[in-house]
């Protein structure tokens, strides 16, 4: 199935079912019910303002079927930028076919042609052991970091 599929950027057509996946991805992961006009809203000024990041989508058949968004990290220590990748997500139906592969292994090679990236980063839930496992089988690793935080607007 995943031969078929074509890796795009994201275009504003497609923020409808970028922020339904995102929706999805929230309650899967975490049991929570993120507010679809919020959600619309954020997705949306992401193509409005491309300092905020940029998308990723998987196309098959003409349909999305997966995402994952970067945004954009500056590091002093290593005068370079991280990528983050969020936003992670497959349709059900399209899961442990490589699509996740191909998203990953394209912002990779943006972020070599881009010349000043020096990494790629992204957080996991601790007890989502499937896809620590899909990361590391990529080369990732645990950086060592937990990541704290502290909400100004509750979701």
């Amino acid at each position: 199935m995943a031969g078929n599929v074509a890796i795009r950027r994201g275009e504003n057509q497609d923020a409808g079912t970028i922020a339904a996946f995102n929706r999805a991805m929230a309650w899967e992961t975490e049991e929570k019910e993120l507010d679809l006009a919020t959600v619309t809203r954020g997705v949306g000024r992401v193509f409005e303002d491309p300092m905020k990041g940029f998308y990723l989508v998987a196309e098959a058949d003409g349909e999305i079927v997966g995402q994952l968004m970067v945004t954009f990290e500056w590091s002093d220590w290593r005068d370079g930028w991280f990528w983050w990748i969020q936003s992670v997500y497959v349709r059900e139906d399209h899961r442990r076919t490589g699509i996740f592969r191909q998203l990953f292994d394209s912002a990779v090679e943006q972020a070599k042609k881009a010349g000043d990236v020096v990494g790629l980063r992204l957080y996991v839930e601790r007890d989502n052991t499937k896809a620590q496992a899909t990361y590391q089988s990529l080369g990732m690793y645990d950086a060592g970091y937990l990541v704290e935080e502290t909400m100004i607007i509750p979701l």
